[in-house]
């Protein structure tokens, strides 16, 4: 299903947010990086990576951006992040190109109206809920966190979008009453069709 949905591109708009939320792993602590749309909640990318401070975390960020570029197959005009370093390093790395437009990048961590970055706590909550009850992620590149990713952008309505998904609002519409069925069966059908 993940190969499947990689072939399709969200309607996205030019603001993105970045943060980092702790969760465990094996019972250790590590970090899971996400990147999200900020009008449709799109999640557009993730990463795991064992601390936030360490010398590699720069690198743990500069790979959510490559994702998040690759997945879109573009840049933002704007990312929003609550100002951890790794970001910053991170945004000068893979944003900050020599070719324009230049992302801007708003590091804010105090939590004001509009300059905040509460969207990606919110989002950061839905995770935990989920995470929270599971105790525990038995490695690093568990597809559980990858069929979150799926059940967050194209099976959940959210109430901030008015009961719609992130990807009706991105521009992808999953038909039928219950929507993993029809994302199984079109990955499958999309399988059988490269077999052939």
């Amino acid at each position: 299903m993940e190969k499947y949905l990689e072939q399709v591109k969200p309607q996205v708009s030019d603001t993105w947010r970045a943060d980092e939320m702790w969760l465990k792993v094996k019972g250790n602590p590590k970090y899971l990086y996400a990147l999200m749309d900020d009008e449709t909640r799109f999640w557009i990318a993730k990463e795991v990576a064992g601390d936030k401070f360490s010398r590699e975390a720069p690198e743990y960020a500069s790979r959510l951006f490559r994702q998040g570029k690759k997945v879109i197959g573009g840049k933002p005009l704007t990312l929003i992040t609550d100002g951890l370093h790794a970001h910053h390093l991170a945004h000068k790395r893979e944003f900050y190109a020599h070719q324009k437009p230049v992302t801007k990048h708003v590091e804010h961590i105090a939590w004001q109206k509009d300059k905040g970055n509460q969207k990606m706590e919110a989002f950061n909550g839905t995770v935990r809920s989920r995470e929270k009850v599971m105790r525990s992620l038995k490695r690093e590149d568990s597809p559980i966190l990858d069929g979150y990713q799926i059940f967050h952008n194209f099976i959940r309505p959210h109430m901030t979008l008015t009961d719609r998904t992130p990807a009706q609002v991105a521009g992808i519409e999953v038909r039928g009453g219950n929507k993993w069925l029809t994302l199984t069966q079109n990955a499958k059908l999309e399988k059988n069709q490269d077999s052939i």
